[in-house]
């Protein structure tokens, strides 16, 4: 009973109870042999986890005080682990939550027992695995507890994304993805081994607290935007993400888009919370990189067709406009302008969670359409507005969304960038940051033309190609967690305020802002007159829609074909497709968008025949990195020759070591 008593009174142990039930939501179904049950329970166990900690973290925002635990482990010459969760935890908390209930009931029928037999469980359990994981990193106030749940999450991750194992792509991209996280691990070891050094423990020091100079302060900062930014796929560190996104089950792409990615930028900005004092070009940094992350991320996506990964490359667009407000933000703290921290603090908070609502919603969708056309190639597809009547709308929602359209919430966040850019512009002597409103606009008129082209190329005219046309609309457990989280969008969307009032704590807390100066400056911004805007927009598209769907689809309708052009017998092939669309574009900046043509070389009166192809390549993966590689196994290889496997030279190379060890320390 004192138990139960102390769970309901303290928010985090609310949280820990969340993360525990989830963490072991799939270890039931290994021991059971029939398929089915086990995934069914593991569903229940994580929608009342998810119901569980999502009190606690709404109540640590709503003001509740938060306990330490403090527990003793076994592990010598390390302090003792602390769990707590504070006002950051719990914004990041709640999406991720929010999406473990999603994806786990959307998990019962994509990869259900019956098709998948024994891969439902492994599913399962390492999905598991990878939510309790991050929720994990979240409520650790310990690096070594830290990269404890960092090293699981990204092996579970792996495991997930290796799910269809014997695919050749599915190989290469685990691979990447393995390489570039352990990378990043290594750098968070040098991170929490110099915080120690500074701080005197791995307990992680109070908001605000350490003076640290000479080097060691931006080696610490480097460290953790390589260690955190290679997880969150901030430009150049992105290389794993087209292809992990892409070649992981839908639900668990969601997850690691959704989800995953705001790991590393919780990483970053907790780190960046302990010092007293930044550097300037830190700040800057931060912000060039949200720059470049941002429009080449938009760019990429605009050349790819492959559904998902435009969807994974709109993500490295999305986390660049977070690393935008993150470094507006952390521009307006060494400067002295309180302004610049707040918006740019709110917009980045308000982005995180709504980038957390509508891409795994597209991703789920995306799920949904490869399971109807059995192709992620959007050229094949077309027409499925009327197979997939139900899907198309809620995908139709997440396109809308994500390209920052009101009512919804893709809007809200960046009107902040807009108005932080904007104040800049009119008070500032160098407004240097002015200069972020046309790079957004920029980046909004991208993502416009690229979510015009995937919705209109798969949903629109007719099927390109015949075979893509093999299945219908998705069970009723995939559409209820698109449905949650579209109306999820609409009404942030919508109600901006509430948003507005979810992240106030974060902001009042991590920037050390007074309350009553946060509300004055955030009644700059309209949003109760958008909140009226809004809402009288949705209703002009409901009453739109109904009538279009009780009057006009009710008439009796003549069917014909098209206008042919001039055509005689047109055919489905002739419709614009995903690439026509974009190809002026693309064609401006063939360079960065990865996207080059090979054309067939025609000779002769009478050429032979030829083909024409047109692959999308990872610029920097397959043009620098892989090169490089290469070039270091050449240049390497001489040391391969020491592994002989006699056991007389390798006591040979000990005893060369010994002897210059002992040299070394005579001298």
């Amino acid at each position: 009973m004192i138990f139960v008593w102390h769970i309901a009174v303290d928010p985090v142990a609310n949280i820990l109870g969340a993360i525990l039930l989830i963490g072991l939501s799939g270890l039931p179904g290994l021991f059971i042999k029939r398929p089915g049950p086990g995934q069914k329970m593991s569903v229940v166990i994580t929608i009342c986890a998810s119901i569980l900690g999502m009190t606690g973290a709404m109540r640590i925002l709503g003001g509740a005080p938060s306990v330490n635990y403090l527990l003793e482990w076994p592990i010598p010459f390390f302090d003792p682990c602390m769990l707590s969760a504070d006002p950051l935890s719990a914004l990041f908390l709640l999406p991720l939550l929010l999406s473990a209930s999603c994806s786990s009931i959307y998990g019962l029928a994509y990869i259900s027992a019956s098709e998948h037999p024994g891969t439902e469980k492994q599913v399962t359990f390492f999905s598991g695995l990878l939510l309790a994981s991050m929720a994990s990193v979240l409520v650790a106030r310990n690096g070594v507890l830290l990269l404890f749940a960092w090293e699981i999450m990204a092996l579970s991750s792996w495991l997930l994304l290796m799910t269809n194992k014997k695919d050749a792509e599915v190989q290469r991209a685990g691979m990447v993805y393995l390489l570039c996280t352990h990378t990043g691990t290594m750098a968070l070891f040098v991170l929490f081994s110099l915080l120690r050094a500074e701080s005197g423990s791995f307990l992680f020091p109070a908001i605000h607290s350490l003076t640290t100079g000479g080097l060691t302060l931006p080696i610490i900062l480097l460290a953790a935007l390589i260690g955190f930014g290679a997880k969150a796929g901030i430009m150049p560190m992105h290389i794993w993400l087209p292809g992990a996104h892409a070649n992981a089950p839908s639900h668990v792409s969601a997850l690691m888009s959704g989800i995953m990615l705001k790991i590393g930028l919780y990483g970053i900005i907790r780190v960046v919370s302990f010092f007293v004092e930044l550097p300037l070009w830190f700040g800057w940094l931060i912000l060039s990189l949200g720059i470049i992350s941002a429009v080449t991320g938009i760019v990429m996506a605009t050349a790819q067709r492959d559904l998902k990964r435009i969807l994974a490359c709109s993500s490295i667009e999305n986390i660049g406009i977070i690393s935008i407000g993150l470094g507006i933000a952390l521009v307006g703290m060494q400067s002295g302008n309180r302004l610049l921290v707040v918006f740019g603090l709110v917009g980045a908070f308000m982005h995180i969670i709504n980038h957390a609502l509508f891409k795994p919603l597209l991703f789920l969708g995306s799920g949904v359409i490869i399971h109807a056309t059995g192709t992620r190639q959007i050229d094949r597809m077309g027409g499925l507005s009327i197979t997939l009547p139900r899907t198309a709308p809620l995908f139709l929602v997440g396109c809308l969304a994500i390209c920052g359209l009101p009512p919804l919430n893709g809007f809200v966040g960046e009107l902040f960038l807009y108005f932080a850019a904007f104040s800049n512009g009119i008070s500032a002597p160098l407004p240097v940051v002015a200069f972020i409103a046309p790079i957004l606009a920029l980046v909004g008129g991208l993502a416009l033309i690229t979510f015009v082209k995937l919705y209109g190329t798969i949903f629109l005219g007719t099927a390109r190609d015949a075979s893509a046309t093999k299945g219908g609309e998705a069970p009723f457990a995939m559409l209820i967690p698109m449905i949650l989280l579209t109306l999820a969008c609409l009404i942030t969307g919508v109600f901006a305020p509430l948003l507005l009032n979810l992240v106030e704590p974060v902001v009042v807390d991590y920037a050390a802002v007074p309350v009553e100066l946060f509300e004055r400056l955030v009644s700059i911004v309209p949003l109760q007159q958008l909140t009226m805007i809004n809402g009288l927009l949705l209703l002009v598209i409901l009453v739109i829609w109904v009538s279009w769907r009780f009057i006009v689809q009710r008439a009796p309708l003549a069917t014909t074909e098209t206008w042919g052009c001039g055509y005689l017998l047109p055919s489905r092939r002739m419709q614009y497709t995903g690439s026509s669309f974009s190809s002026l574009f693309t064609g401006l900046l063939r360079g960065s968008g990865g996207d080059g043509n090979r054309h067939p070389v025609l000779q002769g009166m009478f050429p032979a025949s030829a083909g024409f192809a047109s692959p999308t390549t990872e610029r920097i993966l397959d043009k620098i990195i892989i090169p490089i590689l290469l070039g270091a196994d050449w240049c390497l290889a001489w040391l391969r020759r020491t592994q002989s496997g006699h056991l007389h030279f390798y006591i040979l190379y000990i005893f060369a070591t010994l002897f210059v060890l002992m040299l070394w320390s005579h001298q």
